[in-house]
């Protein structure tokens, strides 16, 4: 309660949030909605209440009132961006597309440019892929593209940051050439060694009985990273932000980038990691899934075992043959590959997956987590300089 509301104010404050919160069939409570709050309500009740006015059954299908008029879904989306902030609307458009069917008015260039862009958004576009008419096509990468760039602008700066100090201290050597000495890190690493100043000498000394330097090719490739990601449907906001990490790691002159897309079949759109939004549309979200072939493509292309960091980004349910999938990760790992397992690469919280499966690769020495996209870099960090990697408790 604050200082300057009433025990009073404070009560009918509360009924009126609950008012909101369960609908038309919370009359009994008293509270009865006028101007700006009448209106949120008739937002929700559109969404999450039937049209015969009652509470909504989670079993049976949700009409809403919304219909398939897009006229009216306009309305609708207008108003909750008046009326919601931004990631209340962002949520409330996912379920309109989740519980509603209103895929199909995606395709309209109107509606589209009506919704408020997100990952899910783009993730519900690219699933609808090709069936998007021409129309609609050039209104849903624009769409996109501004959802990765607010995405690139959240994680670029820091990815290269801390997986480019990542790659710096993997390439440190002791015994470095002359002009290639890093002095900072020699001097602080030799204090222990300084001479203090005596006799003729007017300064004092450090001796400097360990070099720290890097390596002669500065610019030279010095890890290999595969993305092989799993496009099944359940993995759109993965997708999304995975390919959008790709094209980060993809610009860093340091690493050697492959992104592998799959579900039965097999797609390496490393070509097309110059425009994320590109990937995107060389996506097919939906389809089966056949881990051990997607690996096998991988394991394909590995030439440097030793330096290569393979990320398989699943929820692990394998259609394909099983125990070639854990085989496959034996192999690549005792040929001194670095195998990492994500459920998700997403914010959207602990994801489904097959548990068997995660059990065999944690047996194996690769333990299967979901990952935050804030997380990522330091994952990645971790297992270029070849550490323990940051799992987040369950």
């Amino acid at each position: 309660m604050t200082a300057d509301r009433t025990p009073t104010d404070a009560a009918d404050e509360r009924l009126r949030r609950w008012r909101l919160v369960l609908g038309g069939e919370a009359d009994g409570t008293g509270c009865r909605l006028a101007g700006r709050d009448a209106a949120m309500d008739r937002a929700l009740s559109a969404l999450y209440r039937g049209e015969s006015g009652g509470a909504a059954d989670r079993s049976s299908p949700r009409s809403a009132g919304l219909g398939g008029s897009a006229p009216q879904v306009a309305r609708w989306l207008g108003d909750i961006r008046e009326y919601f902030p931004t990631s209340v609307v962002q949520l409330m458009q996912q379920d309109a597309i989740e519980r509603l069917g209103l895929a199909q008015l995606l395709m309209e260039p109107e509606m589209l440019e009506a919704v408020e862009p997100d990952v899910h958004l783009v993730g519900t576009l690219i699933s609808l892929g090709r069936a998007l008419p021409e129309t609609t096509r050039e209104t849903a990468r624009a769409v996109v593209r501004k959802v990765v760039a607010d995405l690139e602008r959240r994680i670029a700066t820091r990815t290269r940051s801390v997986v480019g100090g990542a790659l710096d201290r993997s390439a440190r050597v002791n015994r470095p050439r002359h002009r290639d000495i890093d002095w900072n890190r020699t001097i602080r690493a030799n204090l222990k060694n300084y001479i203090e100043p005596s006799g003729q000498r007017e300064h004092g000394t450090v001796v400097p009985e360990r070099l720290i330097g890097y390596a002669r090719a500065q610019h030279a490739v010095k890890k290999d990273v595969i993305l092989c990601i799993d496009q099944s449907g359940s993995m759109a906001a993965s997708v999304v932000h995975s390919s959008v990490f790709a094209a980060v790691l993809a610009s860093m002159h340091s690493l050697s980038t492959r992104l592998v897309v799959f579900d039965t079949s097999v797609v390496d759109l490393t070509e097309q990691l110059t425009d994320p939004v590109d990937v995107l549309f060389g996506v097919q979200l939906g389809g089966g899934t056949d881990i051990n072939r997607a690996l096998a493509y991988c394991q394909s292309r590995i030439t440097r075992p030793a330096d290569t960091i393979v990320v398989l980004i699943s929820d692990l349910y394998e259609g394909g043959i099983q125990d070639g999938m854990l085989k496959r990760v034996a192999a690549m790992k005792a040929s001194g590959v670095q195998f990492i397992a994500l459920l998700a690469l997403s914010d959207d919280g602990a994801p489904a997956f097959d548990r068997s499966h995660a059990a065999a690769l944690a047996a194996l020495g690769a333990p299967a987590f979901a990952c935050t996209p804030d997380l990522f870099p330091d994952v990645m960090a971790a297992a270029i300089q070849k550490r323990p990697l940051p799992i987040p408790e369950v």
